[in-house]
This record gives structure tokens, sequence and C-alpha cells, in this order.
């Protein structure tokens, strides 16, 4: 059971990571046209703030595992 859970919580952090990746682009594309970042950025912070959080789900995953084996 744990170990479907760290399966997930790993997808959720993999695919938390492109998310900043890509939004960080995106803020670096409208900075280069000297657009309006508040919203992106604001989306970026979002996207870090959900990616810590699943960094910690994976974490707390793994020791919880690592303490049962």
């Amino acid at each position: 059971m744990l170990e479907r859970h760290l399966a997930q919580a790993e997808r959720h952090a993999a695919e938390a990571v492109d998310h900043v990746a890509r939004q960080r682009e995106i803020v670096a594309e409208l900075a280069n046209d000297g657009r309006d970042l508040r919203s992106a950025q604001a989306l970026l912070a979002q996207f870090e703030t959900m990616l810590a959080h699943h960094i910690a789900e994976r974490d707390r995953i793994r020791m919880e595992l690592a303490a049962t084996n």
C-alpha cells in the first residue's frame, strides 16, 4: 500500500517540477516581450508551493516506508 502511495507521490512531484519549469519559461518569455508578469508570477508561486507540498509528502512516505522495513 505504501509503495503505491510513494509511486503516486513520485509522479506528482515529477509533474510539479515540469509545471514549475514551464511556468518559469512563460515568465521569461513574457518578460522578454515586455508584458505584464503579475498573473504569470502568481501562478508560478502557486506551482512552487504545490511542488514543495508534493516533495514533502513524497519524503514523508519514504520515511514511513523505511521505518516499516
